[in-house]
């Protein structure tokens, strides 16, 4: 058995291999597999497993890739990452790609599945417009028809046809993968320094380039060298990061909050690994049907997602709470306007509780992070010496 750094470090290569050769690799194994590339937040990977595909995350170029050619495509006021993405596919990265969702978040990703289509990559372009309304009757069956026609595309590609079956094997997986995570995340709020906030991200991005059942042999890798008493405490206050579920933060922004005196206990990178809370029911013949209704009803919070009946300030407390947290870094990437604009509801929440934050605003290819490390540093400082 792999050690756990061996375990990391190979999960850090699958993750940031902007090739995506692992994926590569798997599709031309079987000729019926298919390559779907989605863009950030949440993309429900279940349907494409069970049409013999992989649903690959595309997080953009981060601080890996040199950007030339994408800052020709967009303004100099919104955020960095679709920049990178376009530098990727000029640059031919998504070569084996037979089709792209692109999510509704905002405005930009809206207008990068018009570049795409305008690239002419892959075999469908498709722009995944989520119900904002939320019951089951409404959103529910137009999200149900939106789902249907991704399945179709697919059916076009390869043929394969989706039965109850195959869709509700394909649900199981995903929950357990959902669940192996969630429960690192378990472990490290007791025991924090058994494993790094920045080992951890690796973790979870490689199983957006990677099939799900491989995945899983990881993640219950990873947990049972967790579970063993590793690490040794160290002098740092406890902290959830909001604000980064699209663009990606780059690593050293990661380590640099936590060697700045911080245990990240929670976060909201990768925010689509998680956002299922709890688990999808596979005992139902109706696997399409449920898949959507979950979620409208299990779905965590963020702010591309319109949620009047529970809002967000009150889970983001409820967060703290269960996190048993110190304080909140609002981390957002520069001109992100879903994420700017919950800002101050979420910090007045925070003012109202007497919960102590400091926001900042980072792009995907920060590279200088002194500034950052002193706020941050400052903050820790601040709440282990004078904490009431």
């Amino acid at each position: 058995m792999e050690t756990l750094k061996e375990l990391i470090k190979y999960c850090e290569d699958v993750a940031f291999d902007l090739n995506f050769t692992k994926a590569k690799e798997w599709k031309i194994q079987d000729k019926s597999r298919v390559l779907v590339g989605f863009m950030p937040i949440y993309f429900p990977r279940e349907i494409v497993h069970a049409a013999n595909g992989l649903a690959v995350g595309i997080l953009g170029g981060g601080d890996k890739k040199q950007i030339f050619k994408g800052d020709a495509y967009y303004q100099s006021y919104i955020c960095h990452m679709p920049r990178g993405i376009v530098e990727l596919a000029l640059d031919k990265h998504f070569e084996e790609f037979d089709g792209f969702i692109f999510p509704s978040i905002c405005d930009v990703i809206r207008n990068l599945s018009g570049m795409f289509r305008l690239f002419k990559l892959g075999r469908f372009i498709k722009y995944l417009d989520f119900p904002q309304n939320f019951q089951s009757h409404i959103g529910g069956t137009y999200y149900q028809h939106e789902l249907q026609s991704i399945l179709d595309y697919i059916y076009e590609i390869n043929g394969v046809e989706i039965t109850a079956e195959r869709l509700n094997n394909s649900i199981s997986l995903f929950n357990k993968n959902r669940e192996l995570t969630n429960k690192i995340y378990e472990i490290r709020q007791s025991f924090p320094w058994r494993m790094t906030a920045a080992d951890l991200y690796n973790v979870v991005r490689a199983g957006y380039v990677m099939p799900v059942e491989e995945h899983n042999i990881i993640l219950d890798r990873i947990i049972s060298y967790l579970n063993e008493d590793i690490g040794n405490p160290l002098d740092k206050i406890r902290v959830l990061v909001i604000g980064a579920f699209c663009e990606q933060p780059p690593l050293g922004l990661i380590r640099t909050i936590e060697m700045a005196g911080c245990y990240i206990v929670e976060d909201d990178f990768l925010l689509g690994a998680r956002w299922i809370q709890g688990n999808v029911d596979t005992r139902t013949d109706k696997p399409l049907e449920t898949l959507c209704n979950t979620y409208l009803s299990q779905s965590t919070f963020s702010s591309s997602v319109y949620d009047a009946d529970n809002p967000k300030e009150n889970r983001l407390l409820k967060q703290f709470s269960d996190r048993k947290a110190d304080g909140i870094i609002f981390a957002a990437p520069s001109f992100c306007d879903p994420a700017l604009l919950d800002h101050p509801i979420l910090q007045k929440a925070c003012n109202d509780n007497n919960i102590r934050y400091i926001s900042f605003l980072f792009s995907e290819n920060t590279g200088q992070f002194k500034v950052i490390k002193e706020q941050v540093g400052t903050f820790s400082d601040s709440i282990k010496l004078w904490e009431v």
